[in-house]
């Protein structure tokens, strides 16, 4: 069995340095939580699906989502509440049929994320 290495070798520590670090990490602990969970549901290749199909369509229904992905409705909503829980999405009822959109905080981040399908979709053109 191969022994791992991990050691550091330097001569001195840029204690500044180090010190800028934590009070950096420090300062964003909370953003980088949130960016952190927002990844994590968004790793997930079906809602991160779900997510760009309602950040291009507006809103969306189950049934709709259910169809476009060839998924039952069943699955469709158990990922449409982890994205809810996550507070990604919010729902409006119209008659019988709730309707899931993007809430507006999370339009900006999901801007960023999302922009690398575009960025490819001009690629591919090109």
């Amino acid at each position: 069995m191969k022994k791992s290495n991990s050691t550091c070798i330097r001569v001195f520590a840029d204690m500044e340095a180090i010190q800028r670090g934590k009070d950096l990490l420090q300062t964003h602990d909370h953003k980088l939580e949130q960016l952190s969970k927002g990844l994590g549901l968004a790793a997930n290749k079906v809602r991160l699906s779900i997510l760009f199909l309602l950040h291009r369509n507006g809103k969306l229904c189950v049934c709709d989502l259910s169809d476009i992905l060839g998924m039952t409705m069943a699955a469709v909503s158990q990922h449409l509440r982890k994205l809810k829980d996550g507070d990604f999405v919010r729902t409006e009822r119209v008659g019988q049929t709730i309707f899931y959109h993007i809430k507006e905080a999370k339009i900006s981040f999901l801007n960023t994320l999302l922009s690398f399908l575009e960025l490819s979709e001009v690629e591919l053109v090109s």
